[in-house]
């Protein structure tokens, strides 16, 4: 039995000092979020009735293509972190944990990647 209070217990147990900067990192992909999110919806919505060659125009603008490749990039950064948070927390095994933490970060950096190639290439007409 120690003779310390539970305060005292609690202190120098060792923090990894990494969770605020996660933290922090989650908030503002989240904030980032909402006015991308809301700006792909209204751009999608204002081309419902369009036909192929309009999307093709519509993403040949050089603003559109810089915020959906943002869009992009922060969804699926946004997604790991969180899916990070999932694992670390109900994963248990430390073997499985470590997989997939980097089977989610390649299969998001894959996908990220694809769909930003994806984009640039219907922008500049490849």
């Amino acid at each position: 039995m120690k003779m310390q209070s539970y305060l005292g217990q609690a202190r120098n147990t060792g923090s990894t000092k990494n969770g605020v900067h996660h933290w922090w990192h989650q908030r503002l992909t989240a904030i980032a979020l909402v006015p991308l999110a809301l700006w792909f919806v209204f751009s999608i919505i204002g081309l419902a009735d369009a036909d192929h060659a309009a999307y093709k125009d519509w993403l040949g603008d050089h603003g559109n293509m810089v915020f959906l490749c943002l869009f992009i990039f922060v969804m699926f950064y946004h997604a790991v972190l969180g899916l990070q948070v999932v694992i670390e927390d109900y994963v248990s095994c430390e073997a499985k944990k470590i997989f997939l933490l980097v089977f989610v970060k390649l299969i998001a950096a894959l996908m990220g990647f694809s769909a930003i190639t994806a984009v640039l290439r219907v922008a500049f007409g490849g």
